[in-house]
């Protein structure tokens, strides 16, 4: 498998290509900042690393660019600490977000988790599912009402199945956590919200309204 960083900082990134190596990941970095989704299609990486700050355009261009063709997990890499950008980030369809400087075995954890659930996950035999007068879709990542569809990112498609098989119970937002990421300790509480409010927005969007409720301090509800 291969990964494609996207990162102009060639110290860390030989320091990232050899980390990965020795973890048995090859991965390709990026030379040429002005033609990023040429090297996107020739290499087809089953994972992104993306910095924010970048030469010629920022890492939220490049996002929204592999967006318009493809779903593959991205994870930002950023210096920069202010929450706009994680929400920015999120918004834009991203995975995660991995604030500078960070562990490199949690990075890679995050990465492994990632693969993990998009390639290999399989929802409890839970395709689709019907909900109100929609169709979730959880392969093809989509909302279906009428004629109208709505896509998920995989984080927000995962969040609707887990809610999808227990459907007016209380679902903890430790249990989502760990069944997304495998252990909250490589998470960040506020990138679940982050996630859930976007997707109760898309439901929203599509007429299916106060399908998720909050239980405060406890977790979230997906109401008929």
């Amino acid at each position: 498998m291969e990964l494609l960083i996207i990162e102009d900082d060639e110290v860390l990134l030989d320091e990232l290509i050899t980390r990965f190596k020795e973890w048995d990941v090859s991965a390709y970095g990026i030379k040429d900042f002005s033609d990023v989704m040429n090297d996107f299609i020739k290499v087809e990486p089953l994972l992104v690393i993306i910095d924010i700050t970048l030469p010629k355009y920022d890492g939220f261009h490049w996002c929204r660019m592999i967006r318009n063709i493809s779903r593959v997990p991205i994870i930002f890499l950023s210096s920069r600490d202010h929450p706009t950008d994680m929400v920015m980030s999120m918004q834009m369809g991203a995975d995660d977000y991995v604030q500078k400087p960070f562990n490199f075995e949690v990075l890679n954890a995050k990465v492994q988790a990632l693969l993990r659930r998009t390639y290999e996950y399989q929802n409890k035999g839970l395709d689709v599912f019907k909900f109100r007068n929609a169709l979730f879709d959880f392969k093809k990542l989509i909302i279906t009402v009428g004629e109208n569809n709505v896509e998920l990112t995989k984080n927000e498609s995962y969040i609707l199945s887990i809610l999808s098989q227990s459907v007016g119970d209380t679902v903890s937002r430790t249990e989502i956590i760990e069944a997304l990421w495998d252990d909250s300790k490589f998470i960040s509480d506020n990138t679940l919200t982050v996630n859930v409010n976007r997707l109760r927005k898309k439901l929203e969007n599509v007429g299916l309204t106060e399908a998720i409720h909050t239980k405060t301090g406890m977790g979230y509800i997906l109401k008929e």
